[in-house]
């Protein structure tokens, strides 16, 4: 079989992750989003999954099967599943993941045993789960951390990585931050604008943010500002070209300054504009800490 016809027969994603991450809310984004989604699939059913996709030819365009520990010892054959398939043909894995804080939380929420707690506790299901999926996550393409999400927001990240315009084969996140608030857990890269002389200590552009003009200009104009846009653009370009090579669909280039209003807002906005012209690169902003003060 061809390459072209591989790609003609469209797109496969595993939908995995931690139990009570999200991947229902995940499946129910993707099945909105016209997605073909088949939920509890043993990771011995892929490949027969796989030969009806081709056999179907163009009917099931995007394909979305979503393999847990649901599967019990089946499950365990997920990553050299998962090898066969990418020897044959181009699949993404998408990993939902959250702390195990955050997880103890919601199964006691809707008062139901993890599913591998056996006599034990949550948390004793967590940490089992959690070692049986790290060579999962290790070959993951897409890992989103839901810790702080509810159900709204997840349904909306998933909708905005797939349904990118255009033909990009990887889509980059630049997301400012405040260091204050936490690393974001998914980011690939970070960068540190707090050596930039910082706008909060101006009473006049204190109430502004980095989306306005007035703080803009004053971040833009501070030493060291240009050249870091400059060598980090360029530094990206390569990491870029490198991830469509290697498959990997999905980056998060997080740049933080103290509280993500100002500095790190500004540079997220330049480094955008610098990078929507790296080939086969989709570029997203966000701002997860904007508003918060």
């Amino acid at each position: 079989m061809g390459e072209a016809t591989r790609h003609d027969v469209g797109e496969m994603l595993i939908v995995t992750g931690m139990s009570g991450a999200g991947r229902s809310t995940a499946a129910n984004s993707l099945e909105d989003l016209d997605w073909y989604v088949v939920d509890n699939l043993p990771p011995q059913m892929l490949k027969p999954l796989l030969d009806l996709t081709e056999l179907a030819g163009g009917v099931l365009p995007r394909v979305a099967v979503v393999v847990d520990v649901r599967g019990r010892d089946l499950f365990s054959d997920l990553p050299a599943a998962m090898r066969a398939l990418r020897d044959r043909r181009q699949i993404r894995v998408m990993f939902l993941d959250a702390s195990d804080e955050v997880l103890v939380r919601r199964f006691e929420a809707v008062r139901r045993p993890h599913p591998l707690q056996g006599g034990g506790t949550i948390l004793d299901g967590i940490r089992r789960e959690r070692a049986r999926l790290a060579a999962v996550r290790e070959g993951a393409d897409i890992i989103i951390d839901t810790s702080s999400y509810n159900i709204h927001q997840l349904a909306t990240k998933v909708a905005d990585l797939f349904t990118e315009e255009g033909s990009a084969r990887h889509t980059l996140t630049l997301q400012s931050f405040g260091f204050k608030y936490g690393l974001p857990p998914d980011a690939d890269l970070v960068a540190d604008m707090r050596f930039l002389p910082n706008p909060f200590w101006d009473e006049k552009l204190r109430p502004f943010t980095g989306e306005d003009a007035e703080v803009r200009d004053y971040v833009l104009a501070q030493e060291g500002a240009a050249d870091f846009l400059d060598a980090y653009s360029a530094a990206l370009r390569p990491v870029l070209e490198g991830y469509q090579r290697e498959n990997k669909s999905h980056s998060v280039v997080a740049v933080g300054c103290t509280g993500g209003k100002h500095r790190s807002v500004v540079m997220v906005r330049e480094l955008a504009e610098r990078l929507a012209a790296v080939p086969g690169v989709a570029v997203r902003v966000t701002h997860r800490d904007l508003g918060r003060e």
